[in-house]
């Protein structure tokens, strides 16, 4: 994947590699985050080399994937965020999804926002794409409240994994 990294007034969003296993592990490890994701952290670090490779694999066969988020002043990885597309999630359909996913000491500061900010960009001027979808368990107030402020509009609920979660639709003010 060629890519130019995106950078927000405090963030790089750059593409990921096999050098973010560890910092995945300490990321999906804690129970926290996986509070409304199925509440299965991960256990062992070949969990997170499973993941990065997954990752990896989307940006060979899809062109894209979600982008390693790094605090710029620093060059601390926070965590993820970013674009990819998702054919599981919803069965009726396939489409380009945002996400982010940040290590709890960075939560409540408004990098997840910003970082889906600098996607949502990313997506519609660079890749033209026409719309972007996003889906949140109805019970992640954080996540429901960022999806809301970069723009997305909600769009009914439907069932994930016997998880009830809202879907959210933007489609690109330039088409």
């Amino acid at each position: 994947m060629k890519f130019k990294p995106l950078e927000t007034k405090r963030l790089i969003l750059r593409p990921i590699t096999t050098e973010d296993i560890q910092d995945f592990f300490e990321l999906d490890s804690n129970p926290k985050v996986h509070l409304f994701l199925g509440n299965q952290p991960v256990k062992t670090i070949e969990e997170s080399e499973a993941m990065v490779a997954n990752i990896l694999e989307q940006y060979k066969t899809n062109g894209l994937g979600r982008l390693a988020v790094v605090k710029k002043h620093t060059g601390e990885f926070m965590g993820w965020s970013g674009l990819k597309y998702e054919k599981n999630v919803r069965k009726e359909f396939n489409y380009y999804d945002i996400g982010y996913r940040l290590k709890e000491q960075f939560w409540g500061q408004g990098y997840a926002t910003e970082a889906a900010i600098a996607s949502l960009n990313y997506g519609f001027k660079d890749l033209q794409l026409k719309h972007i979808g996003a889906a949140a368990d109805i019970n992640h107030i954080a996540s429901n409240t960022i999806l809301k402020n970069i723009g997305m509009q909600p769009s009914g609920t439907f069932k994930f994994e016997d998880t009830l979660c809202n879907w959210y639709d933007i489609k690109n003010p330039a088409m």
